[in-house]
């Protein structure tokens, strides 16, 4: 499977600290283990999954995308709750 960052998410993921990117990577490897565990998105997200994890005690959120039949998944972004679906609608 091949695994690619779009930018956006690369640069949350860079601004977070070291005990934030550990909990961070244990959800990566769960998408990457089950890319279908996020909840898929209707209307304008439709090619959109997100999944829900606690970051230190934080909600936080990963939005792909899976194209099973070429095998490759793609982290969109990552953050909080707030503003987060507009955000990913630019």
């Amino acid at each position: 499977m091949k695994i690619e960052q779009k930018p956006a998410f690369q640069k949350a993921y860079k601004k977070l600290h070291p005990n934030q990117r550990a909990d961070v990577n244990q959800a990566l490897h769960e998408i990457i283990d089950d890319p279908l565990i996020g909840v898929p998105k209707k209307g304008d997200l439709a090619d959109i999954r997100v999944y829900k994890f606690r970051m230190v005690n934080q909600l936080t959120l990963i939005a792909y995308t899976y194209e099973e039949d070429i095998l490759v998944l793609t982290f969109v972004a990552i953050g909080s709750h707030e503003n987060f679906y507009r955000d990913i609608k630019r």
